[in-house]
């Protein structure tokens, strides 16, 4: 049986929504499987977000409804699944909720995101009014990241562009075979495909809002796909639509519908939070080091490996790359050595400018693990 709150106040709505909106962590995760959150007044959520600049910061985050007509069955919110109390915000409620976190400083942001209450078009009626009240009565100037839902018109997909400064729409799986192990409700190519594809040509460069980004989420190990198909779908998300960021939920065992593939696969909830992990690696790799889709290595079941870091896992590969020497290389080659990222390669870069030569790594103040790493790579 449904469990029935009479007129839940609004304390109680946001304990209950603010919660169960750690399901979707576009825009707002963790890397680790530790839980990232904290509570913040009158028991709300916040999520710590990494920032474009380098640092973190927290956004108010929270669902606008729980109720949900879809069946995902990686979802604990699905239709049908009655563990959760359900509750709705009213755009007048969040407004009231989110303005004195924006006021007093404590956060930099809102995301709003909800369960399909009713159809795609009136759960995005609910976030569009918000934002609305948001830009135009509260004059709010911060951030907005609003999730676009599945299925949602044309119509809404352009007034969430116009209103927020961020979007995202979740991709969920690797393609249309495996999404149809997740929900018999959603059409892959229509629901999920064409808005993504719409969002790109009125985000990209010159675009009317070119100025919005964009992101999805995969959920991880819920269907049966492999790293290697992930990982070429990040590839044509970056390449192909211009997404800024991507975000890995590893789904837990126990949460789902049993039939799900992901809940009789052999992989342990650890291993799967070590599959996240890697994913969010190979992310990084692909949007700051250089690598392409197609130079990431897998094992022979098509995965990432669980024992070693991507990067490492790619110079064993490729002997012939290697020692680097740090007193010639590039920046592009400084990047591919394991345990040597962004910060060492300025450095190094920055010594020879100045005509010096780097003779260590401990000359340029790189130590600890990372730097006891590279030192196996590279040659002065």
């Amino acid at each position: 049986m449904p469990l029935i709150r009479t007129a839940p106040d609004l304390r109680e709505k946001l304990q209950i929504l603010s919660a169960d909106a750690q399901y979707d962590l576009s825009c707002a995760c963790s890397c680790g499987s530790g839980d990232s959150r904290r509570r913040g007044l009158d028991d709300r959520w916040l999520y710590p977000v990494t920032l474009q600049s380098g640092g973190r910061g927290l956004m108010f985050k929270t669902l606008v409804s729980n109720a949900c007509a879809n069946d995902c069955k990686y979802c604990p919110l699905r239709a049908g699944h009655d563990s959760t109390p359900r509750c709705s915000l009213t755009p007048e409620e969040i407004v009231r909720a989110f303005m004195p976190y924006w006021n007093s400083g404590q956060v930099f942001g809102l995301f709003l995101t909800s369960g399909v209450c009713g159809n795609p078009d009136a759960a995005m009626s609910r976030m569009l009014a918000t934002a609305e009240l948001l830009r135009f009565r509260e004059h709010y100037r911060g951030i907005l990241h609003l999730k676009i839902i599945p299925g949602a018109s044309d119509a809404a997909i352009d007034r969430a562009l116009s209103l927020a400064s961020a979007v995202s729409l979740n991709i969920e799986t690797a393609g249309e075979e495996h999404f149809a192990k997740l929900t018999a409700r959603k059409n892959y190519l229509q629901s999920i495909i064409a808005p993504l594809k719409r969002i790109a040509a009125l985000t990209a460069s010159g675009a009317p809002y070119a100025r919005v980004k964009t992101s999805t989420q995969f959920v991880v190990g819920a269907s049966d796909e492999t790293d290697r198909e992930v990982v070429r779908y990040m590839g044509g998300l970056y390449g192909r639509m211009g997404l800024h960021g991507i975000y890995f939920s590893a789904y837990q065992r126990g949460l789902g519908d049993p039939s799900l593939p992901g809940e009789t696969s052999s992989a342990t909830n650890a291993e799967l939070l070590a599959r996240e992990h890697r994913l969010y690696q190979t992310d990084f790799l692909m949007r700051k080091y250089g690598f392409a889709a197609d130079e990431i290595g897998f094992d022979d079941q098509g995965n990432l490996p669980l024992d070693v870091d991507p990067k490492e896992f790619w110079a064993r590969r490729h002997p012939e790359r290697f020692p680097v020497d740090v007193n010639r290389a590039a920046r592009a080659e400084l990047l591919r050595v394991p345990g040597m990222g962004p910060v060492a390669a300025k450095r190094i870069l920055a010594a020879r400018k100045n005509g010096g030569r780097v003779r260590s790594l401990e000359s340029l103040g790189l130590r600890g693990a990372l730097a006891r790493k590279a030192a196996a790579w590279i040659a002065f």
